[in-house]
């Protein structure tokens, strides 16, 4: 069984990324972070744009996405954690948006950020706390409409599941809250420093609810896009959702040119909307959704079922490629909690399990890319499929 071990630079941070043992015995290593080919965009029939895929040593395809960044490696949605997974070879990074008080996107997992900020320990902000309704969902908190981008530059991101990832705790109060812009701008760094091109993949948060508050997501994602250059067909950004309705609007209303990336859970609907997820993963309801989007982005269950060990993949994939779709599932994680049962290793459900294997499966399966929180690993994975 052999070790892989890198020792990856971050800015003024220069720190090793943990240890990830490669499960497979006589293997070759991945290639070194930015050493991984482009994927570049081209267009496909049937759909605006799709990714040119990033091709293995065995041929396999798809493009490795840095789930938050590589928040398995430092706390989430921060610009140390989108830089250190595009250092490790991500072919995309992803932020999740929300807005400030003054119409601000901003990276955060949601909107309420107790768990993801030093805000409970400011008392300046403690009258913010309150109970909303989000989506349907009675949630107390600090959020980000309540404060102006000034405010809430003044917070600290800090590690959102302690618990797992106590070694990401480190890192708790050095970095800001990131703007999208801000995000845009390292992306755009980085392809230049790497000399590969960096995606982004934007994920709008609640958009019915914010909408709903007068802060429209969707105005302030294309204009932001469309001051990179990037709301184009063929450009290196897939913007995704959990409710159709908006990136039907992104297209319909804002005409949008980007790539569109429908996501979906394992049981459920969109918010607000008569038709489940279920629905919408019939052929049927991918020849729909083909109009316009390009891809979806499934829960990882519904192309692979968790048990049992050797559970045949659904037929999601081969539907999704006949509507002209690409998949991309979600979400990819190395601690045995997030592992199907036959994969785990031990009975500490924070310790790692054969997170290789599983990935292996899936690119073998046909998907044509991986949200994953250790982007390292993903780029491993892909390599040995």
């Amino acid at each position: 069984m052999a070790d892989r071990r890198q020792v990856l630079r971050f800015g003024a941070l220069a720190a090793a990324a943990p240890a990830i043992a490669a499960v497979i015995p006589g293997t070759a290593q991945a290639a070194a972070p930015g050493t991984v080919a482009s994927p570049g965009f081209v267009a496909s029939p049937g759909s605006v744009a799709s990714p040119a895929t990033t091709t293995s040593r065995r041929g396999r395809t798809g493009i490795v996405v840095g789930h938050r960044g590589a928040s398995g490696y430092r706390p989430e949605h921060t610009l140390a954690s989108y830089e250190l997974a595009a250092r490790m070879g991500a072919d995309f990074i992803e932020p999740d948006l929300v807005s400030t008080k003054d119409g601000v996107l901003v990276a955060r997992h949601e909107p309420e950020i107790g768990g993801t900020t030093d805000v409970a320990s400011r008392p300046e902000f403690a009258s913010r706390q309150r109970t909303v309704l989000l989506d349907g969902v009675s949630v107390t908190g600090w959020f980000t409409h309540d404060f102006t981008l000034a405010e809430l530059k003044t917070l600290r991101a800090t590690e959102r599941i302690p618990a797992v990832r106590q070694r990401n705790t480190l890192f708790n109060g050095l970095f800001e809250v990131p703007t999208f812009n801000e995000v845009l701008a390292l992306r755009q760094r980085l392809s230049r420093e790497l000399g590969r091109e960096i995606g982004v993949f934007p994920e709008t948060k609640h958009p019915t609810y914010f909408r709903a508050l007068g802060l429209s997501l969707e105005a302030p994602l294309v204009r932001a896009l469309r001051n990179h250059n990037l709301d184009r067909a063929g450009a290196p950004v897939y913007i995704q959702s959990f409710e159709a309705g908006n990136l039907i609007d992104l297209r319909r209303v804002h005409k949008v040119k980007a790539p569109l990336t429908f996501l979906t859970g394992a049981t459920g609907g969109p918010f607000g909307d008569s038709t489940t997820y279920a629905e919408y993963l019939t052929p049927t309801g991918l020849a729909g959704l083909s109009r316009w989007i390009d891809g979806i982005g499934p829960e990882k269950t519904q192309v692979i079922p968790s048990t049992p060990a050797d559970a045949t993949p659904t037929p999601l994939v081969a539907n999704a490629h006949a509507a002209g779709l690409n998949v991309i599932p979600y979400t990819f994680r190395a601690e045995n909690q997030f592992l199907p049962p036959h994969l785990r290793v031990g009975t500490d459900p924070n310790a790692f399990g054969k997170a290789i294997d599983e990935q292996i499966r899936f690119w073998r399966a046909g998907v044509d890319g991986l949200f994953t929180d250790m982007p390292d690993v993903g780029v491993l994975a892909r390599s040995l499929a």
